[in-house]
């Protein structure tokens, strides 16, 4: 019987403790490709790495059978793993698809059509990052190549849910991740040709599971790590510890719970339990988080169909309150890290001539005659320094 190939784009954490874990344990050879030269010929040196999974089901898994290429000096060999692999995944944050889509593209035009399609997967904390790695793929092609090529693959949208901390420094190539993960991926486009990969589900309508995910999970942790940093909490775990912030989290995902179960199939108790579950999780101590490395790239999280503008606009919308996530867009403009290149354009932004409305319509997106915008554009002015 053939190996089963994986091309993973991303050897991070996540890539290494999630996503590449799974592949491994549904038998794939993974081959990881990332530009980060020193992780990538650590890897390539390497003959295993453990994941370590912390909670009440948790154990230590060993990862072998991969191999490591750096996609910016050996492209020509990505190119060609991807010309024969079964598979090709990504976490690599939904900013850096652009820049992967030319290697994907090349390895679709390099492909034999008498092969099966390459099932591309993108595993990000993004709706529809699949389709937007498709879009960049399509971008690229020229118009008399672009429909052949892309019948070499097959694009699957997909939503993840695994914490993984920031890990400990002498840490190497080992991860620490929680025991607990989900990775929903939606079935329509591969017919009756489902990957084998056991530990995933496979569902119709991927929506539900990618908002649930993303409003919930995304939404409480960036919640928690903004309102965390403006009472000087260092980490999540300490920042869950104070009352106010506490308080914010919960308000928060009360507001998402009634906006999921307004959208969706969920029902009260069923988002009640998934909410608590979530801040079960965020209160693990051995997963904990600092505030700063959560929160980190605000004017990502703070645009228009991301974990908070998205769904408090849903909310207005309906006529539904979104009083807290309004609050948690105050604290994340306040985010203020120098070594965060995202949070020093945002306060350059916050003290530059720009009228207030129309910022609030360069940070999130929102009309000014959308129905959330003027309660934005109150606590984006009560972060502006007095001009």
């Amino acid at each position: 019987m053939a190996t089963l190939t994986a091309v993973h784009f991303g050897a991070g954490n996540i890539g290494r403790g999630f996503v590449g874990l799974i592949l491994h344990n549904s038998g794939y050879e993974v081959v990881f490709a990332d530009v980060n030269a020193e992780l990538i010929d650590a890897l390539a040196a390497a003959d295993s790495y453990v994941v370590h999974e912390v909670g009440e089901k948790g154990r230590d898994w060993t990862v072998d059978r991969f191999r490591a290429l750096n996609s910016r000096t050996a492209e020509a060999d990505v190119v060609a793993e991807l010309a024969t692999a079964d598979v090709a995944t990504t976490a690599v944050g939904p900013s850096i698809l652009k820049f992967i889509a030319p290697v994907i593209a090349a390895g679709l035009r390099a492909r034999d059509a008498d092969l099966p399609p390459l099932r591309v997967m993108a595993c990000e904390n993004a709706i529809g990052a699949t389709d937007t790695l498709r879009g960049e793929i399509s971008a690229i092609l020229g118009d008399d190549e672009r429909d052949a090529v892309l019948a070499k693959g097959v694009f699957a949208n997909t939503a993840v849910d695994r914490i993984v901390p920031g890990q400990a420094h002498d840490a190497g190539l080992d991860v620490t991740v929680e025991d607990f993960f989900e990775w929903v991926i939606e079935q329509g486009p591969f017919g009756d040709d489902i990957p084998d990969i056991p530990e995933a589900t496979f569902v119709d309508d991927l929506t539900p599971y990618i908002e649930r995910k993303l409003f919930t999970v995304n939404t409480g942790h960036a919640t928690l790590a903004y309102h965390g940093y403006t009472h000087g909490a260092e980490t999540l775990a300490d920042a869950l510890e104070m009352p106010e912030v506490f308080a914010e989290v919960k308000a928060v995902l009360e507001e998402t719970k009634a906006l999921l179960v307004a959208k969706h199939d969920f029902t009260p108790e069923q988002q009640e339990a998934y909410l608590e579950k979530n801040l079960a999780r965020f209160a693990n101590p051995q997963l904990s988080d600092t505030v700063i490395r959560v929160g980190r790239a605000p004017l990502r999280k703070i645009s228009r169909h991301e974990r908070f503008v998205g769904p408090a606009a849903e909310l207005s919308e309906r006529g539904l309150p979104a009083d807290a996530l309004v609050r948690a867009i105050g604290s994340a403009v306040r985010f203020d890290v120098p070594d965060d290149p995202e949070s020093v354009t945002l306060q350059e932004l916050l003290r530059s001539d720009t009228e207030t409305p129309e910022l609030v319509r360069e940070l999130t997106g929102l009309e000014p005659a959308h129905p959330l915008a003027p309660a934005v554009a109150t606590v984006v002015a009560a972060a502006r320094p007095h001009r």
